[in-house]
């Protein structure tokens, strides 16, 4: 069990540590990639139960998005990851684009919506882009887009980076729990 001056040491920025891309990707790997994506509605609303208005509304560090920003951007992050597997399972290696992650945390349903839409966006979300990714055969797991900026991903990596994320971005929250004792 992490005392609270275990939780204090860790770097609030990358809480489970920074993404590290793996080289050949194992069978297992993959199947725990879908499962912390199917996990992850369950995951982030345990996070944030029970937060009033103040807490959602506390950055997760200093200079960071509050919770209820980091809510919001989960189900955007994730909307974008999504299309861009049903493109990449459709068409031969599209172009896709990154988005202003950091402009769309400051438009107004991001700083101020309440948390539900967010948390059922994902909750659907997550229940379809799992039923794709177990559908998928081994060949269409290296089908793949260019990102504008990343440069080419495959739907197997563009996944395992996306699990890194969901548990990202919860361990922000229940680390800044653990550090206010809520």
């Amino acid at each position: 069990m992490s005392t609270n001056l275990e939780w204090q040491t860790i770097d609030p920025r990358f809480p489970i540590g920074p993404y590290a891309s793996p080289g050949n990707v194992a069978v297992a790997e993959r199947i725990d990639a879908i499962t912390t994506l199917a996990e992850l509605p369950a995951h982030l609303r345990d996070a944030v139960a029970e937060l009033d208005d103040s807490q959602l509304d506390t950055p997760y560090r200093e200079g960071g998005w509050t919770v209820r920003q980091v809510t919001h951007h989960i189900a955007d992050s994730h909307i974008n990851a999504f299309v861009r597997l049903r493109l990449a399972l459709t068409e031969e290696w599209p172009a896709v684009y990154p988005y202003n992650e950091k402009g769309w945390a400051m438009l107004i349903d991001s700083v101020t919506a309440p948390i539900d839409s967010s948390l059922d966006l994902v909750e659907g979300l997550h229940s379809r882009w799992v039923r794709v990714l177990e559908s998928l055969s081994p060949e269409q797991w290296q089908r793949g887009f260019k990102h504008a900026k990343m440069g080419p991903l495959t739907i197997e990596a563009s996944t395992l980076l996306y699990a890194w994320h969901s548990r990202h971005h919860v361990a922000h929250i229940t680390h800044l729990r653990k550090l206010r004792g809520w």
